[in-house]
């Protein structure tokens, strides 16, 4: 898909609230709420809009800690790589995982309650994989800037 100048004002919007109204969508493109729409259907169709979802504070769900984890993998075969995946895919504490180029395979940011809560993660997900060679931990000290957000600029 084509994306013009409407359709990245249209995105970086929603990532900034979700919640914006159709209006005001249509007033800041200059489109009918109509055209809006269709906009919005066809960059959610398309995958450029993955989801919409509600961005939590994890302190005040209890969620006190944050880790950073680069995990080296013992075998780096296709199989075994999808294995990890799979089990991190179902893991709810792993908000995000990257594979990486580098000393590391992945590349994982968690969340934990506590330390307590933090090694029984580090058990499921490390421990118990055989094919994990080892895995280096960085506690977050402080959450300076979160964000998912593309960075679309307005002029193409």
């Amino acid at each position: 898909m084509n994306i013009d100048k409407a359709d990245i004002i249209i995105i970086n919007a929603l990532q900034q609230n979700a919640k914006i109204g159709i209006e005001n969508l249509s007033e800041m493109t200059s489109l009918s709420t109509a055209s809006v729409q269709r906009r919005l259907k066809a960059l959610r169709d398309s995958g450029i809009i993955l989801r919409e979802v509600a961005i939590v504070d994890p302190s005040k769900v209890g969620q006190l800690m944050s880790f950073i984890v680069l995990v080296e993998l013992e075998r780096e075969r296709r199989d075994q790589i999808d294995i990890f995946v799979r089990r991190v895919l179902k893991e709810p504490q792993v908000q995000q995982c990257y594979y990486v180029t580098g000393d590391a395979d992945f590349c994982l940011i968690c969340t934990a309650k506590d330390m307590n809560d933090f090694e029984e993660l580090t058990q499921r997900l490390f421990f118990e994989d055989a094919n994990v060679r080892r895995f280096r931990t960085s506690v977050v000290m402080g959450r300076k800037k979160v964000s998912m957000e593309i960075y679309l600029k307005e002029a193409i």
